[in-house]
C-alpha cells in the first residue's frame, strides 16, 4: 500500500467514526457555570415571581414548556437553548399540603414493579435492575405522574434532532431527578427509550432518595461525571429521610447472617449472654423500621387516598435504610457564610434556598 493510500484510507476511517458521545455539547464533570444556569432555571419553576424576581434570568436557555399542575401539586419546565439542547426542571417542595405529603409518605418499595394510581394509570417503572434496590414512595409517585408528560416531550424533541437532555431539580424536586434519570436510564437498557440520547443530571438539595442498593445502581449507571447531587454541608434536607439499619439491609455475605446459628454454638452460659446481647441490638432496629413503615406508609397512604382516590397502596419493601447517593458537590459554608446566614431554630430552611446555594457557588474555587 502507497503512503497515499495510507493517508486517503486514515481519512476515510476518521470521517466515518462515531463521534456522537463526545462531540456533543453536553460534556461530563461538574461545570460550576452549568449548574448556575440550571439553579437560575430552577428558581423560575417554582412559578412564584416574588422567590424568583431577586436572581437574574438564565442566558443560556429559553422556556419553551411549561406543564400543568399535575399528581400532588408537581409541576415541570422544558428550557432550551441554541445549541440544540433541552433542559427539564423539575419543581420542589410547594407551601401547600399534598406536597408535603409527597415527602413524608416515606416508605421503601422496590426499585422495580407497579404503582396502582387510577383505573386508568398504572405505572410500570424499573428504577434499578438490583431486586434488592428500593427508592422512596412518595417521589416515586410524583415520578409516575411527571414522566407521563415528560416522556412523550423527550420523544417529541429526539424526532426533531435534539439528543441531549439535561435534568435539574432543587429539594423534592432533586430527589425526584434522582429518581427521573433512573427510569430514563433504565428504558434505555430496556430499548424502550433512545440509547443515542445523553442524560445529564443535577440533583440540588436532593434527599436520600432510596438504599444501599438503589445508589449503587444508580451511580454505576451515570458514572463517568453524569450526575451530581449539590449540597450545602449546613441544609438539613439533603440528611433526610431518616435512615434505620438492621442487619437485613447488609450483603448477602456478611457476619451477621448466621449470628444466631453461631450463637447457639457456644457453650453455656455464653450463649445465653451472647442471645441477650444480640436481641438488644437488633430488636430496637427492626422495631424503628416497622414504625416508620407504618406512620409513613400504611397511615400515610390513606392521606394519600384523600387526594387519589383509587391508589391502591403497593407492597413496602422492608427497610429503610436510606443513603445519600450519587456524586456530591460540596458547598461549604464559612464565617463570612454564617454572617449572612446564620443558624437559628426560627429560620428551618435558611440554608435550604436558592439564595444560600447560589452564593456559595460564588465562593467556590
Amino acid at each position: 500500500m502507497t503512503q497515499k493510500h495510507v493517508i486517503l484510507s486514515l481519512i476515510f476511517l476518521f470521517s466515518t467514526f462515531p463521534f456522537s458521545v463526545t462531540a456533543g455539547e453536553l460534556k461530563p464533570g461538574f461545570d460550576k457555570e452549568e449548574y448556575r444556569e440550571l439553579m437560575l432555571i430552577s428558581a423560575r419553576t417554582t412559578a412564584e415571581e416574588e422567590y424568583y424576581s431577586k436572581f437574574p434570568e438564565p442566558t443560556r436557555f429559553k422556556m419553551i414548556y411549561q406543564s400543568p399542575v399535575i399528581g400532588l401539586d408537581n409541576l415541570w419546565d422544558l428550557w432550551k437553548d441554541d445549541k440544540n439542547v433541552a433542559a427539564i426542571s423539575i419543581r420542589g417542595t410547594t407551601t401547600r399540603a399534598e406536597s408535603w405529603l409527597v415527602n413524608l409518605y416515606a416508605a421503601m418499595v422496590p426499585a422495580k414493579g407497579k404503582l396502582e394510581i387510577s383505573a386508568n394509570h398504572t405505572f410500570d417503572y424499573e428504577l434499578a435492575a438490583n431486586p434488592r434496590a428500593a427508592v422512596h414512595v412518595g417521589w416515586l409517585l410524583s415520578t409516575a405522574y411527571l414522566s407521563q408528560d415528560i416522556l412523550p416531550k423527550i420523544n417529541e424533541l429526539y424526532n426533531n434532532g435534539t439528543r441531549e437532555f439535561l435534568i435539574m431539580g432543587h429539594s423534592q424536586g432533586g430527589a425526584i431527578a434522582f429518581l427521573l434519570t433512573a427510569y430514563l436510564k433504565n428504558l434505555q437498557r430496556n430499548k424502550k427509550l433512545a440509547d443515542d440520547i445523553v442524560f445529564k443530571t443535577y440533583c440540588s438539595a436532593g434527599p436520600k432518595p432510596g438504599n444501599l442498593y438503589f445508589a449503587y445502581d444508580y451511580e454505576a449507571a451515570v458514572q463517568g461525571g453524569w450526575a451530581y447531587n449539590v449540597v450545602n454541608a449546613a441544609d438539613w434536607v439533603p440528611e433526610t429521610p431518616m435512615s434505620i439499619q438492621t442487619v437485613d439491609d447488609f450483603n448477602t455475605t456478611n457476619p451477621f447472617k448466621n449470628a444466631r446459628s453461631a450463637i447457639k454454638k457456644q457453650k453455656f452460659p455464653q450463649n445465653l449472654v451472647l442471645k441477650h446481647i444480640y436481641k438488644k441490638l437488633d430488636k430496637p432496629t427492626r422495631k424503628a423500621q416497622n414504625a416508620y413503615e407504618k406512620y409513613l406508609g400504611e397511615m400515610t397512604s390513606k392521606l394519600i387516598r384523600s387526594n387519589i382516590p383509587e391508589y391502591i397502596s403497593p407492597d413496602y419493601y422492608k427497610s429503610n435504610h436510606y443513603v445519600r447517593t450519587g456524586n456530591t458537590i460540596v458547598l461549604m459554608p464559612d464565617a463570612e457564610y454564617y454572617a449572612k446566614y446564620p443558624d437559628g431554630s426560627e429560620q428551618i430552611f435558611i440554608h435550604h434556598f436558592h439564595e444560600p446555594y447560589l452564593f456559595l457557588l460564588d465562593r467556590m474555587k
